[in-house]
């Protein structure tokens, strides 16, 4: 369904010393500075797929999807959706696709959603026996009927993400992007808005890219990940895969009550953290996790003890570490 294949987008930006006398030699002379925003990514979807992209603050996550989208256009590369070129904006290919960003509107500010839903009926040239099945299917599926009638403004941040995803799918797209969708919302609207998407890529096997920096999106929705950092492309496979890095690791966690504790800093090679209530925090190996456990036990009483795995945050952030 989509096939990206050495993508690259290079943007070229003014550099301005500080000063006024610097604002007046730009004038006539001019430093540039090239960012390649996307450097050489590959990667191909099949249909149905709901894939993370994932990557810190400009990685390029929006780039790219921005450039499947048409919006902008690749330096070099070449990117096929569907079987078409984004970059040539047809209006069939416009027809299949919907993008989703979390920080910007596409609904009207100051006018209830479903005038908006209206204008996009009639721009998709939807039946009006199609329209009304979808948007009642999708109002009832995220539990806004009873907003339809209120001023976009009026609206709280969870309750317009739900509508902006209302009249992404209207004309239900074969491939959706989202970039961000869950940014800001509280945790019973993240669950609410999880469970339509993961309900909605099984009945209609929508291809979903899905970039988030909340990893319970990704864990939830995701089997498979693809990462990027400045531009690159670092991972790309099976969520499983990419948590099992940190299952080489174990956190093992302890409240000692006797303090200093003995034999403390021979525990994780003098890597242990101490916390302002006086839990004790290792990183050791899986392998040694037995032994590490029962040395503590011997050294002297504890309070309580636990074992668990390192948190996807920690491995992406190891891997953006390692780039």
């Amino acid at each position: 369904m989509i096939e990206v294949e050495n993508l690259t987008r290079v943007f070229r930006t003014y550099k301005k010393p500080p000063g006024f006398w610097a604002g007046v030699r730009g004038l006539f002379h001019r430093e540039y500075v090239e960012l390649a925003a996307a450097n050489d990514v590959s990667f191909s979807i099949g249909e149905g797929e709901f894939v993370g992209f994932l990557g810190p603050n400009g990685a390029g996550k929006t780039t790219t999807l921005k450039m499947l989208s048409g919006l902008i256009y690749p330096t070099s590369g070449r990117a096929r959706v569907a079987g078409f070129d984004p970059s040539r904006r047809e209006s069939a290919y416009r027809r299949i696709f919907a993008l989703v960003l979390g920080q910007k509107n596409q609904l009207w500010w100051d006018l209830p959603a479903q005038e908006s839903f209206l204008l996009l009926r009639h721009i998709y040239s939807l039946p009006a026996a199609q329209y009304r099945e979808t948007l009642d299917d999708l109002v009832d599926l995220l539990g806004v009927r009873h907003k339809l009638g209120t001023m976009v403004r009026e609206l709280s941040l969870g309750e317009r993400m739900k509508m902006e995803l209302i009249a992404a799918l209207l004309h239900r797209p074969r491939v959706l992007f989202l970039d961000e969708p869950t940014i800001g919302l509280d945790v019973v609207s993240q669950k609410a808005v999880r469970a339509f998407l993961r309900d909605y890529n099984r009945r209609h096997r929508t291809t979903i890219l899905l970039t988030s920096h909340y990893m319970a999106d990704i864990q939830e929705l995701c089997d498979r990940v693809i990462v990027i950092d400045k531009g690159r492309k670092i991972y790309d496979g099976s969520l499983e895969r990419l948590e099992s890095v940190g299952g080489k690791k174990r956190i093992v966690r302890f409240r000692p009550l006797q303090v200093p504790f003995p034999g403390l800093t021979e525990l994780a090679d003098g890597k242990a953290e101490a916390t302002e209530d006086g839990e004790v925090i290792l990183h050791v190996p899986s392998a040694d996790v037995v032994s590490i456990t029962g040395r503590i036990l011997a050294a002297g009483p504890v309070a309580d003890i636990s074992i668990s795995d390192v948190p996807l945050e920690d491995i992406i952030a190891d891997l953006f570490g390692r780039g």
